[in-house]
C-alpha cells in the first residue's frame, strides 16, 4: 500500500531524511518511534506531499506519488492524495464548524460528493467512533479525545486506504491511550494500512504490527521488530 524507497530531504544544508526505506502493507500498522528532531514529522509530511524531497521515491497504492522530486501530473495526483489520509496532531479541525460540517466539508468540496451523501456517510462515521451525539457541537465544546475522533473521523470521510497518525496521542490524558489504540487497531483489523510517528513507546506496543526506530535521519534497521500483537 506504501512503499518509499531511498527518501532525501534537505533544508538547507541540513539533510534531514537521509535514505528512507520503508513499507506498509495492508491491514498493517506500523510505528516510527524516536527522539525529536530525528526526521519523523518530516517523513509524514512528504509522505503527504506537504513537503517535497530531491531523492527517492514514494509508491501509493501502486501508484507512484514522486520520484527524484518530480510528482505525478495534477490529475494523477488528485486521485492519489484520496487514498491516503494524515490526522494532525494539533487536530486542525475548523473551530468555526459543527463536528458534522467538518467532516463533510472535504468530501463535497475535494470528491464533489452530493451533499445528502456526504451528511450519510458523515452520520455513519461518527456512529463508528461512538460520536453520534456530538454532531452539531463544536470543537471547543468536546474533549480532547473527542477532537481526535473527530479528526480521525474527518480523514475517514475521504475514504483513504492508508493513515497517517502525527503524535495521536500527545494531546490527550493517559486513560484515552488505550480507547485510541483500539479505535486505530479497528481501522488496521478493516484493512487499512496505517503509518503512525510517536514518542510513547507505550502506545506503540500496544497498538503496533511493527515498531521502527529513527533517528537523525535514518530508519535503524536493527531496531526493527515485530510486536507480539503480529
Amino acid at each position: 500500500m506504501l512503499k518509499i524507497i531511498g527518501l532525501r530531504k534537505t533544508f538547507g544544508d541540513n539533510e534531514v531524511l537521509k535514505g528512507i526505506d520503508l513499507e506498509v502493507n495492508k491491514g498493517e500498522i506500523v510505528v516510527i518511534v524516536g527522539p525529536s528532531g530525528g526526521g519523523k514529522t518530516t517523513l509524514v509530511r512528504a509522505i503527504n506531499g506537504l513537503e517535497t524531497c530531491e531523492e527517492g521515491k514514494i509508491v501509493i497504492n501502486k501508484n507512484t506519488f514522486c520520484e527524484n522530486g518530480r510528482y505525478a501530473c495534477k490529475e494523477v495526483l488528485k486521485e492519489i492524495r484520496k487514498d491516503i489520509g494524515l490526522v494532525f496532531q494539533g487536530f486542525n479541525l475548523f473551530p468555526h464548524k459543527s463536528v458534522l460540517d467538518n467532516l463533510i466539508e472535504a468530501p463535497i468540496r475535494v470528491l464533489k460528493e452530493d451533499r445528502e451523501l456526504a451528511i450519510k456517510k458523515a452520520n455513519d462515521i461518527l456512529e463508528f467512533l461512538g460520536l453520534e451525539d456530538k454532531s452539531t457541537s463544536y470543537p471547543c465544546e468536546l474533549s480532547g479525545g473527542q477532537r481526535q475522533r473527530v479528526a480521525i473521523g474527518r480523514a475517514l470521510a475521504l475514504n483513504p486506504k492508508i493513515m497517517c497518525f502525527d503524535e495521536p496521542t500527545s494531546a490527550l490524558d493517559p486513560s484515552l491511550t488505550k480507547d485510541v489504540a483500539n479505535l486505530i487497531k479497528s481501522l488496521g483489523d478493516e484493512g487499512m494500512a496505517i503509518l503512525i510517528i510517536t514518542h510513547d513507546m507505550d502506545f506503540a506496543k500496544l497498538v503496533s504490527d511493527k515498531i521502527v526506530s529513527m533517528d537523525n535521519g535514518k530508519i535503524l534497521n536493527k531496531h526493527i521488530y515485530e510486536t507480539s500483537s503480529s
